[in-house]
């Protein structure tokens, strides 16, 4: 997996946009890179992380302050997107993984 993708559409799907307000526009989505993270280690993963949250709220935008349901709608469509891309970036780390070697150790003796 090269990119994440963080497809707001199904996000907009489950979550509908407020009627009254004017939200502010939002991407449909949003790649998020990670070749250049080194997704082994701890502080790669956070930057991943950091991007894919980046990300979540530009895809979900926002609402104006005086539009409660509409806060509620983005706080739903962050929840919701950023629960898709984490297991995509959950993936991508797990393959970063694949070359490592298992260290097996003996409880016992």
């Amino acid at each position: 997996m090269q990119k994440l993708m963080i497809l707001a559409a199904t996000a907009a799907a489950l979550v509908g946009q407020p009627v009254s307000a004017e939200p502010a526009p939002a991407k449909a989505s949003v790649a998020v890179a990670h070749r250049d993270l080194d997704l082994r280690t701890e502080a790669g993963a956070r930057t991943l992380d950091r991007r894919i949250w980046r990300a979540v709220v530009e895809v979900c935008g926002d609402a104006p302050g005086y539009d409660i349901e509409g806060k509620n709608n983005v706080r739903q469509c962050r929840r919701d997107t950023r629960a898709m891309a984490s297991a995509q970036a959950e993936v991508a780390i797990a393959g970063a993984m694949r070359d490592q070697a298992i260290q097996v150790s003996s409880i016992g003796n």
